[in-house]
Order: structure tokens, then C-alpha cells, then sequence
């Protein structure tokens, strides 16, 4: 390329260097444009013919990529490689940039100097001396980015034809040098030149890319690096692709053609996940995660002081990221003003004035190149701040997400469950978007000094009343939008308390519906919805209020332009004002955008603190526990002076003075009454509870079984296996261990059965066994067992303790909590504590010989074993037990004997066992449908239904058709406002005005302001609308998941319905009103604009016509993918909440097995799962809007050339101007105007999401009026049971196969049977949790399938499995209802054994309940559910398994204040302690869901085959005789 050369040419040498240089470089150019086509062309055609070779056969497809290492082989094995960059490589592109700002200079300098020496002739400009540098130019341009680009392609070799150009380009340029200087020799200065002068400064630039050329290396070295790890892991086999724009070329990244192969599968089927290929690894959470962690603990260094910036942090890991935006925003910025600044020239120009030839067309051509490079620098500019506010977002999840794995406990406390998931929904989604809003804040300014520089050209010096006018629009906005924020504080703290209750109902729904109180829980959630509502109503209309003022405020600042410009005698023309116009529309997008700006940073600035404290929390104390290696000391676990407190102000350790010492392979046994501090002493060892002083050491790996299950929503094998690899013969020895086999085979599905929301479909004791389960499989060196045996069964219990600790433990550290006395002669050390200390310790026969509270704890054992031998041995009460003999049935033996309970098959096997058996099989072998399904979600088109009935929700809709009237208003107004201006003003300075200078200003103001007015109506009808509708869409969604029958619950994760609850909800609230507006106003806008070019060039409707069916043709093959993407989006959002709300539950289990790594590398991947959509979804939106622009700019185009090729004065110039200040806004109105569709029918998903919730089939009625029990039922209690069939669901097995049985009133029913028998399905049916399939239920001679549900529900009382508190106190817990006095409140608790620990409290009945009731033990829950039977005093009481977690002398003491305040009333209970049921009045045996035994105790005693008394034999022998392990 070629550097030396004059302005007018005076040598032949020279001359023909110059064409010579000026061809090669053309041809050049054109030549690579068609190499890159032919490639594309290429490609294009090899991927359909692979497409279609392997359309059916994705394991050819892997295979292919495998063995040919073919590109996307290649994209995936690269994925991980380490990029050494040469100096070589680097100064080759410096050298290239430096040759092009030489040419970019030459360039400039040349236009110049020929524009002003042609205007100083007065001769048109002859263009011919700028084709070389303009050709240099180019060239240099397209060197620079080709160099760049071998980096991104990794190439080790230049390229050939660039090569050859820069020899070339040297060898022209000595050639150049040489003429010139003979030149020089002769001339002397007079030949001094631009291009002399530019050709000797790149002289030595091109030696060294001649050097480059010839060497042919780049000094880019491709080396492997250790990071190399897979990159599916867990990915679809199906996807193997990652995302071409990973790889995309210059020209496929500037039109988004990359994009084209996802959107043409979208248009033939809709999208699944599997189609979504994955993300390039620069674009990965882990990268971004990763990035942001290092530079938050280095702010958090430098800043010990003062509070650590997560903002700083956040700039330092993404400012090349903002940078790159910030040179498309800043290049959109300025050609933005091209077309206001040229406007008066082509009024002018219109007008008559040509200042030279051809300057229509070279106007029309400048207007074009502007709006063409407008189009392209917005859609990079908006893709990449939607790409960084995706990074933030990964990023800021992944942290939040890690802390909440590491709080310590006393932060737990102040940070409910809900509130750090709103952290994940809210907060950080919020810091992701003002991505959007990052540039503003400079670009502003650069707006508005661009605005008042074109202003001073059309108005000269009454600009300045124009700033003064912008700078009052900005500063009145600062205390609206202080406003706006303290409304959004107090939304937001709003919206965190209705999402903690939501939660907390969701998650014990159970309860509320046996109890009948979810009416009273549902009516509290109303109270807190409409304090939410106060303030959204709030921050509605204070938004509507800010959208007028800034409607007006560029109506302002024009009036106030106008009117100085009149007042200080300036002359307004027609080509001016029209500028003026122009300018102050641009200008309007800042200022409107200002409140936005303010508010949008008051927000950030909120949930930026919110987060930055929350990752500044507490967390767990790092030295808590010491931890040697496996095989390091003979000692397991050692605690020395240990003192330990949950609590920091109360005025009680938890534990102290702790001292243990506890060799390798020891069992150690924990005892002690409820609240002695059994579970803390577990927690002290996992290093959960904050240390105050001592030292604890344990030596190897732990695993630790909680007190209330922990299950993950997953299959069994994912709960069991816990992220370690399939052993078989392990995992069959472990299942066998923890008694699961038989579990297995009553599921349809075994192992692979989905558990539903915290383990909704496995019973009490099933969950604690796949925990236990989970723990063996670790083979960890100490287990810590917190009382592991209360939720099974005597059999089960003493089989899981023998095949358990005894066998499969034998030779592993054990230290288990436990309340039965039974298993304490196998420990080889007892600690029994009391108040927090170990008050005695040591073996079990030493222990009783001291006496004490070892011995009390053990008595109250003896005592219940006792009574069952009183039962065993008397038979000569037996008559006295029988008061109704006919009404008690021993019904036939159908069920499995004792023996098959015991996993022993049983040879005569009855038929209707076989036929059981047989349904198992055949549920299995067709696999049925799982119970906890995918989340549904609706494929194709939004139904209109959706829109109607949104529409519909509000006032009937009435408000509808006022909003278009308020907006067909304000659009006609501001249009005829821009046309008075036009018209009134005279054409080119000295010709005369039509109207005088007040009418003039007049009218506009009148017209101006009249408009903005009616933008007011429109914005407060929006906001109330709005509000209406959200408001009924809330109240009906909720009133329909209360009343939602209990299958819907164990089915659907609560992070479903919580996502319904909060990201939709909100979505409803703050966004779809104004979107609907929105869509309505750019409609209106887009037919004003259309509506003044044709008015002025009718020809233009001959594009416009096939340009809007073009548009709608581009959008619909849009919105085919673009909806499924919305929606594949907001199904992956729900497992990443459900992944959280889980692991901050069961974090001290997560944490006991040192999983945490496990557990971030898993939400990084939902949180790739969720990205991938998101960024197609974010790409497709740009690519629609940069095609949409594309046409609308050669419409506006052809509308130019047009004005320019009538003939002179046919067409009033004003009118033809203003139709030009409205076509500059053509493309970016229209691209608006799609955004806005999509976006809205993006967002209705919402409401469709809603909807599905809105009519999920209800239960029974609570109230039948016609059939309402009277108020004194049941009186005597007696309950019939009738051939009872009951399924879960449709697809399930039976699970109780005809139980027929009557319960006489007022008497007392034991509840018996191994786990999984199905006793807790019976409790269900009574209380209809569950309807039957068949059979009926009859109390006291009323069929409870034909009252309503809370008749029936609230006459009944239960004391549940897992007994659940509520956050608040204890009064609200024991009386939510507020019944009853608290005298009586107290004397429950009296009853109960709480009275000490609750006076003991300083708020007595109003001490706190934390979330779940964690800062009681869950002995004390118990007790308080035991405390709200006592208080509800129905006449059937049931007990669940109400007294496994308490100890047995609390378990006697329970069972006698039930039978003295219960002795008249029915009483139902559950139990796996044989002392429990031994003293009833009749006992049901159930086996495989079906009745096998039921009568008196004494009499199934009597009968030594029965399974009663195999029972009864078995806890005895395994109480009295536990050495016999």
C-alpha cells in the first residue's frame, strides 16, 4: 500500500503509483469480502448435509465428532487450552492500528482541505484525489481487524493473501519514498505533502510487517493446560455444541447471523433445552464466579476498616466488559446527532440553496451511512450490556449462594431462608440489570453538550436557555426519585415478609390443613399482600407521575428555547426549528431515562448493601473443630474444656464444661431428658455451634445423620449415593443394612422413584433410613447419629441397630443420640446430659449402680416394659377389656406374617398377597408416571384467552379503550405541535413569518402542554389498571393454592409455587402495566410517524407496505423461538431456588459431609442451564431489532432520495423537513415497537404461569351449608371404616387395599405395622388429606365425604410425626386462632412440661419462634403440639408417632396426661414404642395396607402366632436382653 502522493498530482511516476496503489487495494478488499462468503457459503452447505446424514442418529452424531475430530470436536477439546500471545504477534497489531490512524488522518485532512478550497473557488468539490486514501483507508481497516482476529481463531500462521498485501504495500511505498524524494531533491519544501509525510512516518511500521510477511509466524502458541476438565458434566449427550458465536466471524457477529441455525430449528418444532448449545467458558458461571470471588476478597483485604465495596469488586472483574460497551455506546452517541445537524442543510437545500452539485444525494447518502452505522453500534452496544449483566448475575449468585453454605449460626438466625432466596430472585437480579443503565451517567452529558452545539447552529445563543431548562428538568427529578426509593425500600421489606410467610405455609401445609387453620394462615398472608400493596400502590403512581414530567419535560425545554430565541430577537427558520425538534426527541430519550438512572441507582445501591451484608455475615468459625487425617491418632474425637453457645445473649450456656475423649471404634451412646443439649453436643463435634472457649479435635472423615430428615428432591439413588459413584455391591450391602429393600419394592419406580419437596412421599421412618442410608455409603471413619431410631418401628429399630451400628458400623467411631433406653448396654461409653453438661459417663451397668439421673431415665423404661408384661401374663382381666365383644372383628390374617416383615419370604404367601405382588411388577415394568412430575409448561402460541383475561381483570376492561384515547391524544397533539412549528416559521432567513411571534409561541404551548396533559391520564390509568389487576390475580391464585387438594403439595417442589408467588407476582405487579402502555403508545407513535411521511411522499407507502409485511413475517419466525426460550427460562430459574431453599436447610448435613464443593459445582451448572436460554433469548431479541432497522433505514432512505429527485419547490420544504425529523425516528420507534411486543408477550408468560395456578383443581368445599354437622359432633367418637381403598394418585398403587374396622367411641386405638404399612395413610383418609378411592368413614353415624372439609377437619385433633412450630411466639403458636385465654394457654403448657422452660423465658408466652421453630429442641416441639391438643379438646384426638423424639420417661409422662385429659374421648395412636399402644383398648395390626390383626391386646397376646405378639416379644427380648447382640 502506498503513502506518498499529492493532493493534485505532479509527476507521471507518482500517477501511476497512485492508481497503481489505488486498484491493488480495491481488488484486494473485494477479494477477501468473497473468500469470507465463499467460506460462510461453504459451511452452510457441510452443516445441512451433516444435519441431514445424522437428523436421527445423535449417537453417530457423538461418535463423528469424536472420531473426526470434526469443528465442533475441535470447539469442545480447545475449550480448555491455554493461549500463549508472542511479542511478535502483539507488535504486528500495533503496527497495523498505527498504519490506520495514519490513513484515518490523511483521509480527514484531504476532505477538508478540498471542501474549503471549493467553497473558496466557488466550483462544486471534484472528489477524484480522496479515491486513494479512501482506498488506503479501507484497506488498512480491514488488515487491522483480520490481524485481530488470528488471535480469536488461534492461527499460527498469517493467512496468505495478508501476507502478500503487506509486501506489497512495503515494496509500493519504497517505491512512493524514492519519487518523492527525487521530487524533494528539486522542489525544496514546496513538495511537502500529507501523504509525504504520512508515507515516511509508516515506512518503518510496514518494514516490520514486510519482516512479519516473509516469516509467516504469528507468535501465537497454542499449549494444554492442566485446567483441562470435561465439559459436559451433566450435560445433555444431545448437546455438544457450544454456541457459535464462540467462533463467529466480524461479519456474523455484526449482523448476529450466527444466530440463524437455532432460530430455524425453532420455526419447524418447538425448543427443548437440548437443542440450546452450551456456553463459550469465558461466559460460564464458574469463569465469571471465579473472577469476582478473587477480586471481592481483595477489596475485602484492602479494606479492613471500612465496609468492603462490592461494587469496586464487581467494576474490577468486569471493566473490559463495560469498556467494549462503552465504545459502541459512545459511537452510537455521536452518529445519533448526525441527522438533527443536517437537517437544516436539507431544508435548505430543498428550500433552493445548493451549495454543491449532487449535495442532495451526497445528504441523503451521509443521512443513510449514519443511521446504518446507528443500527449496528445499538444492537452490540445492547447485546453486550445484556451479557454483563448476565455475568454479574452468575457471579453474584454463586457467592450469595456459597455464603449461605458458611453462615454461622447466629447470622442463620437473622437471615430467614426466604429472605436469602429473595437475595438470589431479587437482589442480585437487580444488579444484573443496571448493566442497562452503566453509560448513562456519562453519556448524558456527552448528549447534552452534543444537543446544545447543534442548537447554537439552529438558535445561535438561546441554547443557553436550553441547558439552563435541561439542567431544572434534571434536578427536579432527584427528590421524585427519592421518593420513588424509599417506596421501593419498604415494597421490597414488604414483599421479603409475605415470601417468608408464603414459605413457611408452603412447607407445612400438612399441618394447617389438618388442623383447619390454613383460612386463618391464608388471611394473614391478605394482611401482609395488602401492606405490600400500600406501597406498590405507591411507587405506582409516584412512576406515573415521573413518566408525565418527563413526557413534558422536553416540551419544556423547547418552549423555553423557542420563547428566548423570539424574546432576544433571534430569527427562526423552518430548517432550524426542525433541527431544534429534532434534537430536543433525542435529547427527550436521557432526560426520560434520568428518573429511571436515579432510581434504577437507588435501587442498586440498596440490593448492592443488602448483599454486601449478607456476604459480610459471620460465618461458621473456620478453627471450631481441629480435623487430622485418617490414621494420625488412635483418638477419634476429643474435647477438651469445651464451652459452647447458640445464643450469644442468653444468659445459659448451651454446653459447658464439655470434656470427651473417644477412642477409635468406640460407641459412644447419648441420653439425657428433652432439652439437655443432645443435638447441640452432636453439633459441638461437627463444629456447628459457636465455640466460646476448648478445643475439639477429631481425626478422619465424619458423617452425620439430623434429627429431622434432610432429603433432596431427586430419586432415592441420588439421596443415597450423595454425590459419590455407583459401587453396586455397596450400595446393595447398604440398602440391605438400613432395612430399605422392601421399602424399594413397594415403590413403582424403586430406587428411581422422585421423593417429592422435602420427602413428602416417603414416610417418617423411610426418610430417616435413606438418610442413614446416605451416611454408610460415605464410608466415613466417625458417624454422628442424632437419635436415628425414633422414627421407625420396635422391629425395624432393632433390625436397623443390629444390621446398622452393630454390624455394618462394627468397626467405625459411632457417637449416636437416642431416647431408647433399649440400645444403651451395647455403647462401650453412656453420657447422660442434663442442662448442657455431662453429668455422668460410663459404661451401663456402672451407670446404674451410681444411681442418679442415668437411673430415673431407665426406671421410667422398666416401668413400660413392665406393664407389658402385666399384659402378657394376665389373662384373667381379659373379660373386663371387652365391652362391645360383637362391634371388635379379629379379622382374618390376609396381610405378610412377621417373618416376611423381616425380609424372610414367606412360602404361603396368600393369593391376594400374590396378586399384590403381581400390580407391583407391572407398576414397574410400565414404569408409571412418577409423582413429582417436570414443571409443566405450554408450548406455542400465548393464547389470547391470557391477554383477555388480564385485560378483563381490571374494571371489566372498561379502562382499556381510555388509555388509547389518552395516547391518540397526546400523539395528534405533539404532531400538530412539531407541524405549527414547521409551518408558522419561515422557510430560510429574510423571508417573512406567517403568524406573529406570540401566536407563534402560543398555539405551540397550547399544543405542547395539552399533550403532555393527556401522557398524565395516560400513566395514572396504566398505574390503576395495573394494580387492580395484579391486586385480583394474586388474591385468586392464592385463594386457589389453599384450597388445593394435599396431592398438589407432595407433588409440586415448593420452589415452584414460590417462584409463582415472587418472580411472576412481581413481574405482574411493576412490569406488565407499563408494557401494555408501553406496546399501546409505540403503536400509536409508529402510525403518527408513518402517517406524516406519507402525508408528505405518498410513494413511500410502495415500501412501506412490503416493508411491514416483511417486518410482521421476521417477527412471527421471531417469536416462534423467542417464546419457548422465555419459557424454557423460567422453568430453569425454579430448580436453582429449589437447589437453594434445600441446601440452606439442610446445610449442616451438606457441611457434616464435607460436600460443599459438590454443591457449588452443582448451582454453577443450574446456573448455566439457566444462562444458556437467556443469552439465545437476549441474542434473538437483537437479531429481530437489527433486521427491523436495517429495512426501516432504506425506507427512510428511499424516502430521501425521493424528496431530493422532485423537482425543486414541488413540495413545501417545511412539510418534506418534517417528515424527515419524524424518519429519523423511524428505525429506532420501530425496533421499539417489536422490542415492546416481544417483551410483553415475553412477560404475559407470567400471567400464563399464574393462570396455571389459578385453576388447579380444589378439594372438598370446607363448608357444605345444606350438611353441616351438629355443633356438639362427634359425641361419642365412634369411628366406622368401611372396605377404605385410598391411591395417592390416579397412576399410583393402592396403597390401603380395603380396610374395613370400627374404632367404639371414647376408647383407645393402638395403630401398629411395620414402616410403609400404611398407618399414616389411614390418619390421612380421617382426616381427608387424602379421598379414597372407595369405601367409606364413618363418625358417630355422619359420612365424612359429605360435610365439608374444616367441619370436619376443625373437630378433629392431631399431634403430628414432625411436629412443626410457626415464626413467631409460643401463644401464636399454641392458639393461632386466638381462642382462648391465657390462663387456659398456661395450663396447657403445665400439661405439656413446657410451663418451667417457657416462664424461664423473659417474654413468657410472646418468647420467639424462630423460622421452623429452630431455637427449640424437637422434644419441646412435641410438646407444644401436644400443648394445641390440650387446648383444642376434640373428641377424637390422633397421635402420630407423637412421642418418638422425646425420652421415655417424658413418653410415659406424655402418655399419662393423655389418658387423664383424653379418657372420654377417642384416641387414635401411632406408635413404633410397643409401650406406647400396649395399654390400649384395642390394637390394629396393619401389614401391606390391609387389616391383619385388630383386638384387645390381651387377647392377640394370648394368640402366640399372632404378629402382635411377635412384636410385643421382639422389643421385649431386644429391652431386657440387649447383650444378646
Amino acid at each position: 500500500m502506498i503513502m506518498g502522493m499529492k493532493l493534485m498530482g505532479s509527476d507521471r511516476g507518482l500517477r501511476v503509483l497512485e492508481l497503481t496503489a489505488t486498484g491493488f487495494n480495491l481488488a484486494l478488499v473485494v477479494l477477501s469480502v468473497l473468500i469470507v462468503l465463499g467460506r460462510k457459503i461453504a459451511d452452510y452447505v457441510r452443516r445441512n448435509r451433516v444435519r441431514k446424514e445424522d437428523v436421527d442418529e445423535v449417537g453417530s452424531r457423538v461418535s463423528l465428532i469424536s472420531d473426526n475430530g470434526s469443528r465442533v470436536g475441535v470447539a469442545v477439546d480447545t475449550e480448555f487450552l491455554n493461549v500463549e500471545i508472542g511479542k511478535a504477534y502483539k507488535a504486528s497489531v500495533y503496527c497495523c492500528f498505527y498504519v490506520l490512524l495514519l490513513q484515518t488522518v490523511v483521509l480527514c485532512y484531504d476532505s477538508v482541505c478540498l471542501i474549503t478550497k471549493s467553497e473558496q473557488l466557488g466550483k462544486g468539490v471534484n472528489w477524484e484525489p480522496l479515491f486513494l486514501p479512501a482506498a488506503q483507508f479501507l484497506a488498512w481497516f480491514l488488515l487491522s481487524f483480520s490481524t485481530l482476529n488470528c488471535k480469536a481463531k488461534t492461527l499460527e500462521r498469517f493467512p496468505l493473501l495478508m501476507r502478500v498485501w503487506w509486501v506489497t504495500s512495503f515494496v509500493i511505498s519504497l517505491c512512493t519514498l524514492y519519487l518523492d524524494g527525487k521530487e524533494f531533491a528539486i522542489e525544496g519544501s514546496k513538495h511537502l505533502n500529507s501523504h509525504l509525510l504520512a508515507n515516511l512516518a509508516a515506512t518503518p511500521a510496514l518494514a516490520f510487517l514486510c519482516f512479519v510477511a516473509l516469516r509467516g509466524v504469528t507468535g501465537i502458541r497454542v499449549v494444554g493446560s492442566d485446567l483441562q476438565e470435561p465439559l459436559l458434566v451433566e450435560e445433555d449427550a444431545g448437546c455438544l455444541k457450544v454456541t457459535p458465536y464462540s467462533e463467529a466471524g466480524l461479519f456474523s457477529l455484526a449482523t448476529l447471523s450466527w444466530l440463524n441455525s437455532l432460530l430455524s430449528i425453532g420455526v419447524k418444532r418447538p425448543l427443548e433445552l437440548r437443542d440450546i448449545p452450551l456456553l463459550a467458558p469465558e461466559d460460564r458461571s464458574k469463569y465469571n464466579y471465579k473472577i469476582l470471588n478473587s477480586n471481592w476478597e481483595r477489596v475485602k483485604a484492602e479494606n479492613t476498616e471500612n465496609q468492603p465495596s462490592l461494587a469496586w469488586a464487581l467494576l474490577r472483574s468486569f471493566w473490559k466488559e463495560a469498556a467494549k460497551n462503552a465504545i459502541f455506546a459512545g459511537l452510537y452517541t455521536l452518529v445519533s446527532y448526525v441527522g438533527p445537524y443536517m437537517i437544516t442543510d436539507f431544508v435548505d437545500f430543498l428550500g433552493g440553496i445548493e451549495k454543491f452539485p449532487h449535495e442532495g444525494y451526497v445528504l441523503a447518502g451521509v443521512f443513510f451511512v449514519a443511521k446504518l452505522i446507528e443500527t449496528l453500534t445499538t444492537r452490540q452496544w445492547y447485546l453486550g450490556v445484556d451479557i454483563l449483566g448476565m455475568h454479574v448475575r452468575s457471579a453474584l449468585t454463586a457467592m450469595v449462594y456459597r455464603k449461605g453454605l458458611r453462615l454461622s449460626s447466629s447470622a442463620r438466625q437473622s437471615h430467614t431462608s426466604g429472605e436469602i432466596v429473595n437475595y438470589m430472585a431479587v437482589d442480585v437480579q437487580r444488579v444484573g440489570d443496571y448493566a442497562w443503565y452503566l453509560h448513562d451517567i456519562w453519556m448524558l452529558p456527552m448528549q447534552i453538550i452534543l444537543a446544545l452545539a447543534i442548537l447554537y447552529k439552529s438558535v445561535g445563543i438561546a441554547c443557553i436557555a436550553t441547558l439552563i431548562a435541561t439542567i431544572l428538568s434534571i434536578v427536579i427529578t432527584i427528590p421524585l426519585a427519592r421518593v420513588q426509593e424509599l417506596y421501593q425500600d419498604k415494597l421490597m421489606a414488604a414483599k421479603d415478609d409475605r415470601m417468608r410467610k408464603t414459605s413457611e405455609c408452603l412447607r407445612n401445609m400438612r399441618i394447617l390443613k389438618s388442623q383447619a387453620w390454613e383460612d386463618r394462615y391464608k388471611v394473614r398472608l391478605e394482611e401482609m399482600r395488602s401492606v405490600e400493596f400500600k406501597w406498590l400502590k405507591k411507587a405506582l403512581y409516584s412512576q406515573a407521575f415521573i413518566t408525565f414530567f418527563f413526557w413534558s419535560s422536553p416540551i419544556f425545554v423547547a418552549a423555553v428555547t423557542f420563547g428566548t430565541s423570539i424574546l432576544i430577537g433571534g430569527q427562526l427558520t423552518a430548517g432550524g426549528v426542525l433541527s431544534a425538534l429534532a434534537t430536543f426527541r433525542i435529547l427527550q430519550e436521557p432526560l426520560r431515562n434520568f428518573p429511571d438512572l436515579v432510581s434504577m441507582m437507588a435501587q442498586t445501591k440498596v440490593s448492592l448493601d443488602r448483599i454486601t451484608g449478607f456476604l459480610q455475615e459471620e460465618e461458621l468459625q473456620e478453627d471450631a473443630t481441629i480435623v487430622l487425617q485418617r490414621g494420625m491418632s488412635n483418638v477419634a474425637i476429643e474435647i477438651k474444656d469445651g464451652e459452647f453457645q447458640w445464643d450469644a445473649s442468653a444468659p445459659r450456656r448451651t454446653l459447658s464444661d464439655i470434656q470427651m475423649k473417644v477412642v477409635r471404634g468406640m460407641r459412644v451412646a447419648v441420653c439425657g431428658s428433652v432439652g439437655s443439649g443432645k443435638s447441640s453436643f452432636l453439633s459441638c463435634i461437627l463444629g456447628e455451634i459457636p465455640k466460646i472457649s476448648g478445643e475439639v479435635r477429631i481425626c478422619g472423615s465424619a458423617a452425620y445423620v439430623s434429627q429431622s430428615a434432610w432429603i433432596q428432591s431427586g430419586n432415592i439413588e441420588e439421596n443415597v449415593l450423595f454425590g459419590n459413584p455407583m459401587d453396586k455391591a455397596k450400595y446393595k450391602r447398604v440398602l440391605h443394612a438400613c432395612s430399605l429393600k422392601k421399602d424399594l419394592e413397594l415403590f413403582s419406580h424403586g430406587d428411581q422413584t422422585i421423593i417429592g419437596d422435602r420427602g413428602i412421599n416417603l414416610s417418617g421412618g423411610q426418610k430417616q433410613r435413606v438418610q442413614l442410608a446416605r451416611a454408610l455409603y460415605q464410608d466415613a471413619d466417625i458417624y454422628l447419629l442424632d437419635d436415628p431410631f425414633s422414627a421407625v418401628d420396635a422391629h425395624t429399630g432393632s433390625e436397623l441397630f443390629k444390621e446398622y451400628i452393630l454390624t455394618a458400623l462394627a468397626a467405625k467411631t459411632v457417637v449416636f443420640v437416642t431416647h431408647q433406653v433399649e440400645f444403651l448396654p451395647a455403647a462401650d461409653l453412656i453420657l447422660v446430659l442434663k442442662e448442657g453438661q455431662i453429668i455422668q459417663a460410663g459404661k451401663y451397668d456402672d451407670l446404674l449402680q451410681a444411681g442418679t439421673d442415668f437411673n430415673t431415665l431407665v426406671s421410667a423404661h422398666q416401668e413400660a416394659i413392665e406393664a407389658m408384661d402385666i399384659y402378657n401374663h394376665s389373662d384373667d382381666e381379659s373379660d373386663g377389656h371387652h365391652p362391645l365383644d360383637g362391634s371388635i372383628t379379629n379379622c382374618e390374617s390376609v396381610g405378610t406374617s412377621m417373618d416376611a416383615m423381616a425380609n424372610v419370604p414367606n412360602e404361603s404367601a396368600s393369593a391376594s398377597d400374590r396378586k399384590a405382588i403381581k400390580e407391583k411388577k407391572k407398576a414397574k415394568r410400565s414404569r408409571k408416571k412418577q409423582l413429582v412430575q417436570e414443571e409443566e409448561r405450554e408450548r406455542g402460541k400465548i393464547s389470547m384467552k391470557i391477554y383477555l383475561s388480564y385485560m378483563a381483570a381490571a374494571y371489566k376492561g372498561l379502562l382499556i379503550p381510555l388509555i388509547i384515547i389518552a395516547q391518540m391524544l397526546f400523539q395528534g397533539l405533539q404532531i400538530a405541535s412539531n407541524w405549527w412549528m414547521a409551518w408558522a416559521n419561515p422557510q430560510t432567513e429574510g423571508d417573512t413569518a406567517r403568524v406573529s411571534n406570540l401566536v407563534l409561541i402560543a398555539v405551540y404551548m397550547a399544543l405542547a402542554f395539552g399533550s403532555s396533559w393527556f401522557i398524565f391520564v395516560r400513566a395514572v390509568l396504566v398505574a390503576t389498571f395495573g394494580l387492580a389487576a395484579a391486586q385480583k390475580l394474586f388474591m385468586k391464585m392464592l385463594t386457589n393454592v389453599f384450597r388445593a387438594p394435599m396431592s398438589f403439595f407432595d407433588s409440586t417442589p415448593a420452589g415452584r409455587i414460590l417462584n409463582r408467588v415472587s418472580v411472576d407476582q412481581s413481574v405482574v405487579d411493576l412490569d406488565i402495566p407499563f408494557r401494555l402502555g408501553g406496546f399501546a403508545s409505540t403503536t400509536i407513535q409508529l402510525l403518527g410517524i408513518v402517517g406524516v411521511m406519507t402525508q408528505v411522499t405518498w410513494e413511500v407507502l410502495l415500501l412501506i407496505v412490503p416493508m411491514a409485511i416483511a417486518c410482521l413475517w421476521m417477527q412471527k419466525y421471531y417469536m416462534a423461538s423467542s417464546r419457548e426460550l422465555v419459557r424454557i427460562v423460567s422453568i430453569q430459574k425454579s430448580p436453582i431456588i429449589n437447589l437453594f431453599g434445600e441446601s440452606i436447610a439442610g446445610a449442616a448435613t451438606i457441611r457434616g459431609f464435607g460436600q460443599e464443593k459438590r454443591f457449588m459445582k452443582r448451582n454453577l451448572y443450574l446456573l448455566d442451564c439457566f444462562a444458556r436460554p437467556f443469552f439465545c433469548s437476549i441474542a434473538a431479541i437483537e437479531w429481530l431489532c437489527l433486521r427491523m432497522e436495517l429495512i426501516s433505514t432504506f425506507v427512510f432512505a428511499f424516502c430521501l432520495v425521493l424528496l431530493v429527485s422532485f423537482p425543486r419547490k414541488a413540495i413545501d420544504p417545511s412539510m418534506a423537513g418534517l417528515a424527515v425529523t419524524y424518519g429519523l425516528q423511524l428505525n429506532a420507534r420501530l425496533s421499539r415497537w417489536i422490542l415492546s411486543f416481544c417483551k410483553l408477550e415475553n412477560k404475559i408468560i407470567s400471567i400464563e404461569r399464574i393462570h396455571q395456578y389459578c385453576h388447579i383443581p380444589s378439594e372438598a368445599p370446607p363448608i357444605i351449608e345444606g350438611n353441616r354437622p351438629p355443633p356438639s359432633w362427634p359425641e361419642a367418637g365412634k369411628i366406622e371404616i368401611t372396605d377404605l381403598k385410598v391411591r395417592y394418585k390416579e397412576n399410583l398403587p393402592v396403597v390401603l387395599r380395603g380396610v374395613t374396622c370400627e374404632f367404639p367411641g371414647g376408647k383407645k386405638i393402638g395403630i401398629v405395622g411395620r414402616t410403609g404399612s400404611g398407618k399414616s395413610t389411614l390418619i390421612q383418609a380421617l382426616f381427608r388429606l387424602i379421598e379414597p378411592e372407595s369405601g367409606r368413614i364413618i363418625i358417630d353415624n355422619i359420612d365424612i365425604s359429605s360435610i365439608g372439609l374444616h367441619d370436619l377437619r376443625s373437630r378433629l385433633s392431631i399431634i403430628p410425626q414432625d411436629p412443626t412450630l410457626f415464626e413467631g411466639t409460643i401463644r401464636g403458636n399454641l392458639d393461632p386462632l386466638e381462642e382462648h385465654s391465657d390462663q387456659e394457654i398456661w395450663e396447657a403448657l403445665d400439661k405439656s412440661q413446657l410451663r418451667d422452660t417457657v416462664r424461664e423465658k423473659e417474654q413468657k408466652l410472646d418468647a420467639p419462634v424462630l423460622e421452623n421453630g429452630d431455637n427449640w429442641s424437637v422434644g419441646q416441639r412435641q410438646l407444644v403440639s401436644l400443648g394445641r391438643a390440650l387446648l383444642k379438646q376434640a373428641r377424637i384426638l390422633v397421635l402420630d408417632e407423637a412421642t418418638a423424639s422425646v425420652d421415655s420417661a417424658t413418653d410415659n409422662l406424655i402418655q399419662k396426661i393423655i389418658r387423664q385429659e383424653f379418657k372420654d374421648c377417642t384416641v387414635c395412636t401411632i406408635a413404633h414404642r410397643i409401650p406406647t399402644v400396649i395399654d390400649s383398648d384395642l390394637v390394629l395390626v396393619l401389614s401391606d395396607g390391609q387389616v391383619a390383626e385388630f383386638d384387645s391386646p390381651i387377647r392377640l397376646l394370648e394368640d402366640k402366632s399372632s404378629m402382635f405378639y411377635k412384636l410385643v416379644t421382639e422389643y421385649s427380648s431386644r429391652s431386657s436382653g440387649v447383650p444378646d447382640f
